[in-house]
């Protein structure tokens, strides 16, 4: 087999999930991340249509679905805290049959498990710079130590070092939809049990949830917006403009905001997509969020990496580590099931964020009814229809 030493940028659920397959088929792969250890915890993720049955083929669905999340009610509050429409949790994250939700670190941590013994992770350390060459790509690391590898996959995300340093400018690629997010874990001071509770303003909404994996709670704020200047880095920016965005919002917003400047895990972005003509150049190739995001509100973007992660391994073995026709027949297999997932997230976002009190009346009277409406289950199957669609519109191949 040629090419079989291959630098995975990213030891997130999608550059796990490579390593395992890659290992699985012969390949030695390497794993670089820039976090001193695997990154727990996270926000809650779904595994739908096509990705079960990758996990399923991992051997690791048993063990997935006993760490759900087990959220089980979702519902809406007023600005007194009052519930004005619950849904059963299942019906509220649009799952159906197989599909499980869980934490990201939770996930994580069990595909990292499936490769730790076998396969070189590299914590605390990114790349620097990249040469590609006709035999093999030259790697500088941050620490200024060089390597060579076969091949190089960027599995680093919506803001990828990998695909910025091969690709060029990130603003070539990544596309906001006019929103930006922010989670982060507070204490759970509503004595939730699992279940998640969302206020929605115009313009806005907040949520909280808690599940049955983390004592604590997580907040989440999404809201409409246009391009916001600040530093990445500089998270005392980020909470200044989240706190200017919801300063005039009741419920338990203030308290909410009030917890953000002490969690240790906040995090704050745009609601964005990653959209590139091809995901390819020369010896290098990007998997998941970093080359084909479709963004939170897509509800997709795990099921992406782990669908992405057994296609590009498993071409890479079909051609014997030809990675000129491997890339190729990585994109035919995925486009498709990428454009689809990616429709949903500019569709989702608008449901998830309401322009007005009208729209904001309209949605709640809506979902307060129907639970007692005639043929309930056939309208939110017609509503998740095209969640699941998208999640299935993708025919694996058994490599």
């Amino acid at each position: 087999m040629k090419n079989r030493t291959v630098l995975i940028s990213g030891a997130g659920v999608a550059g796990t999930a490579l390593a395992y397959w890659l290992r699985r088929h012969g390949f030695a792969p390497t794993v670089v991340e820039r976090a001193p250890a695997l990154r727990d915890g996270g926000y809650k993720v779904d595994i739908r249509g096509a990705a079960v049955e990758v996990v399923r083929r991992m051997g690791v669905l048993d063990q997935i679905r006993r760490e759900r999340t087990d959220v089980r009610q979702g519902s809406f509050v007023n600005a007194a805290g009052r519930r004005v429409a619950s849904m059963e949790g299942d019906d509220f994250g649009g799952r159906t049959g197989e599909d499980a939700e869980l934490l990201r670190g939770d996930l994580n941590r069990t595909l990292y498990d499936l490769t730790k013994d076998d396969v070189e992770y590299l914590f605390d350390s990114s790349i620097a710079a990249v040469a590609d060459a006709a035999g093999g790509v030259r790697v500088t690391f941050d620490s200024g130590e060089t390597r060579e590898f076969d091949l190089v996959v960027g599995a680093d995300g919506l803001r990828s070092v990998t695909r910025r340093l091969v690709f060029g400018p990130e603003e070539d690629y990544v596309h906001d939809l006019g929103y930006h997010v922010s989670i982060f874990s507070v204490g759970n001071h509503l004595d939730l049990d699992r279940e998640e509770v969302t206020y929605v303003s115009p313009g806005r909404t907040a949520l909280m949830y808690s599940t049955a994996k983390d004592t604590g709670a997580k907040a989440m704020f999404l809201f409409a917006s246009g391009p916001l200047e600040y530093d990445r880095r500089d998270r005392e920016r980020q909470q200044s403009l989240l706190a200017a965005a919801y300063a005039t919002d009741t419920w338990e917003v203030p308290r909410l905001l009030a917890a953000m400047s002490s969690a240790p895990d906040f995090y704050f972005d745009s609601v964005s997509q990653v959209r590139m003509d091809r995901w390819s150049k020369g010896r290098v190739v990007l998997l998941g969020d970093a080359g084909y995001c479709a963004s939170p509100a897509s509800g997709q973007g795990t099921s992406l990496a782990l669908v992405g992660a057994y296609v590009l391994a498993g071409e890479l073995a079909a051609a014997g580590g030809d990675h000129g026709a491997a890339f190729d027949l990585y994109e035919k297999e995925m486009r498709h099931f990428v454009e689809e997932n990616q429709k949903l997230g500019p569709q989702n976002v608008k449901h998830m964020v309401l322009g007005s009190r009208g729209l904001i009346r309209f949605q709640m009277a809506m979902l307060r009814i129907m639970p007692y409406m005639p043929g309930k289950d056939r309208v939110i199957a017609k509503i998740l229809e095209p969640i699941h669609k998208a999640a299935n519109a993708i025919s694996l191949k058994d490599y």
